[in-house]
């Protein structure tokens, strides 16, 4: 499911509400044990765009 939502977001990372609403959906469909590596992922690659939206999502899992 990690690299299904990996690959969501990169597609909708066009949208701030569509890129929002599938990070939210994200964490209903990934294992606790893939959490960490993907707000890893999200850092590296949305930060500079999305951070504050990032921070909303992953204050629970630092």
């Amino acid at each position: 499911m990690l690299e299904y939502v990996k690959t969501i977001l990169t597609k909708v990372s066009f949208d701030k509400r569509l890129f929002e609403k599938e990070l939210k959906k994200a964490f209903n469909l990934l294992m606790a044990s893939e959490i960490e590596e993907f707000r890893d992922w999200c850092y590296r690659n949305f930060s500079g765009r999305y951070e504050p939206v990032l921070n909303k999502y992953f204050v629970a899992y630092a």
